[in-house]
C-alpha cells in the first residue's frame, strides 16, 4: 500500500530532553510527514530539531498545557492543512518508530477506526508501573462496556482527527495526564471502533537520555478523578451529550 497522504505523525513534546532528536528522525525515517507541538519546553531541546527536511513541521505553544492541549493544537493545524489522521506517539523513546507504516496502513484501510497500541513491555518496565496501570484497565473496561482501546494508558495511537477534536471540545478534561484514558472512553462512547495491536513499549533509563514527567501522587489522583467525572456522566446518562 502507498503511504496515504491523509496521515501524518503528531508528536506532543514537554521537555523531552535529548531523545527528541532521535524520536523525530526515527519517525521521519518511517513516515514524510511529522509535526512536532512543542508544549512550553524549558530545555531547549526542539532546538536540535533545525529546519529539518519538508515534511517536519515544529509548533511552538508558548506556555505549557498538557499533552491533551498539544494535540488538540496540532489536530487543529493539521485538519486545517488536509490532514484527516495522526499517529499519536511520545517524544521520549517509549514508542516502536518502526511500527508506524502498518499502523498507518491499518487505519487507511479502516479510516472510520481509531488504532490503539497495545503495550509489550521489556525487562527494563518499572513494575509499579506495569501493575498500577491494570486498574485504569479495568476501569475503561467498566465504562466502556469492554469496547475501545485494550490499554487505556499507552498513547500510541492513530486518530481520525475529526472525532478527536470532537470528543475533545465536548469536556474541559483530558488535556493533561488523563488525555489517554478520557479521549479512549469519549471516543468510545461517540461510536469510533478500535483496531488494537501489539506495540513494543521501551523505558528508556537515564543513561540513554530518558526523562519522567510521571508523578505518582498527583497523576494518581488526576485519574482518580478523570475516572469518577466518566463514571458520573455515565449515571447521569449524559455521555451522548458529552462526546457529540
Amino acid at each position: 500500500m502507498n503511504r496515504p497522504n491523509t496521515h501524518l505523525v503528531l508528536i506532543p513534546a514537554f521537555n523531552p530532553g535529548r531523545l527528541l532528536g532521535e524520536t523525530v528522525a526515527g519517525a521521519l525515517s518511517n513516515w514524510p510527514d511529522v509535526w512536532v507541538v512543542v508544549d512550553g519546553s524549558t530545555d531547549g531541546s526542539d532546538g536540535a530539531l533545525g529546519s529539518g527536511p519538508p515534511g517536519l513541521r515544529v509548533i511552538v505553544r508558548p506556555a505549557n498545557g498538557g499533552k491533551g492541549a498539544a494535540v488538540l493544537t496540532g489536530a487543529h493545524e493539521a485538519l486545517a492543512a488536509g490532514f484527516t489522521h495522526a499517529l499519536v506517539m511520545d517524544a521520549d523513546g517509549q514508542h516502536p518508530v518502526g511500527r508506524i507504516r502498518e499502523f498507518m496502513e491499518t487505519s487507511a484501510r479502516s479510516p472510520g477506526a481509531v488504532v490503539c497500541g497495545r503495550p509489550v513491555f521489556g525487562p527494563e518496565a518499572p513494575l509499579a508501573r506495569i501493575y498500577g496501570r491494570k486498574l485504569s484497565v479495568g476501569l475503561v473496561r467498566l465504562e466502556t462496556s469492554g469496547r475501545g482501546a485494550a490499554d487505556p494508558l499507552f498513547g500510541f495511537r492513530v486518530y481520525p482527527l475529526a472525532p478527536l477534536v470532537r470528543v475533545l471540545e465536548a469536556t474541559r478534561g483530558g488535556r493533561r495526564y488523563d488525555f489517554d484514558p478520557e479521549v479512549a472512553v469519549r471516543l468510545a462512547w461517540a461510536g469510533t471502533p478500535a483496531i488494537n495491536l501489539e506495540a513494543a513499549c521501551a523505558y528508556p533509563g537515564p543513561d540513554r537520555g530518558g526523562v519522567s514527567h510521571f508523578r505518582y501522587l498527583r497523576d494518581n489522583l488526576s485519574m482518580v478523578a478523570m475516572h469518577a467525572r466518566l463514571i458520573c456522566t455515565l449515571v447521569l446518562g449524559r455521555r451522548g451529550a458529552q462526546s457529540a
